[in-house]
């Protein structure tokens, strides 16, 4: 088990803390000696040579691999990994290209490049990153789904991709999605809708609370900050409904 990275305090007060400190703790996690071993192991072993079914054979390699993009869960999934790192990128109606979650496509994209020194800097500092979140999460998850929403709409913000195409990519990221879904008060009956249907809940929704359904606005500073405070904000209300909620009946069960 990864040490929790606890701030002590909760919502947007607790945000601020985190992330004036988050370089600090970053690096701090860089230096853990089990992610300088992973990090490590993956650098000397990714290799231009290395195939999907070496990777996947690879439990050591394949962790860094699936968990610098949030993908940790796939472990156990070899057979489905192999296919994505497979995939033709250029058709469109490949495998991976049909995924609604990206996050498979930039694991392929990152794969099949012929810059195997850059893949390899790449994923371990998304590694490292990744595992930061899952630190910050095992104290505060609202904190960790805030961090991933900043950095992946920070991405967003610099693609050429058309607004509703991304769109349909938050929709199929789980965790994007979460952030936004609870900045907007949706329940998880939205999921329930058809996805253009949902397409247009979430960018009317967007206008609306954020000022903008355009990625390069929701990627700028200022809009992520609005989006994050909101979603925080939110969150720390319902727990806190849920609480007082729970300790109403406990006094009445007690009485």
């Amino acid at each position: 088990m990864t040490p929790a990275i606890s701030i002590g305090l909760g919502g947007i007060a607790g945000w601020r803390v985190l992330q004036r400190t988050e370089a600090r703790q970053i690096e701090i996690t860089a230096k853990d000696a089990m992610i300088q071993r992973a990090t490590g192991y993956f650098r000397e072993n990714l290799t231009a040579s290395t195939t999907a079914e070496d990777l996947v054979g690879d439990y050591r390699m394949l962790q860094v691999a699936l968990g610098a993009h949030g993908l940790d869960g796939d472990l156990a999934n070899k057979a489905f990994i192999r296919k994505v790192l497979e995939s033709d990128l250029g058709d469109r109606s490949s495998l991976v290209n049909r995924l609604g979650d990206k996050r498979y496509l930039k694991l392929a994209q990152q794969f099949q490049t012929r810059d195997k020194a850059a893949t390899r800097e790449d994923m371990t500092q998304a590694y490292i990153q990744q595992q930061f979140q899952k630190r910050v999460g095992q104290s505060d998850e609202s904190y960790r789904l805030a961090l991933n929403a900043r950095n992946e709409l920070q991405t967003f913000a610099t693609r050429a991709s058309s607004d509703r195409t991304m769109w349909f990519e938050v929709l199929g990221n789980k965790p994007l999605r979460r952030v936004f879904e609870g900045a907007f008060g949706f329940s998880p009956s939205m999921g329930g809708l058809s996805v253009d249907r949902q397409v247009e809940e979430f960018t009317k929704a967007s206008e609306r609370v954020l000022g903008s359904s355009s990625f390069a606005k929701l990627g700028t500073a200022e809009t992520v900050d609005k989006l994050i405070t909101r979603f925080l904000a939110l969150s720390q209300a319902q727990t806190n409904t849920g609480s007082n909620r729970y300790s109403a009946a406990l006094s009445l069960l007690t009485r």
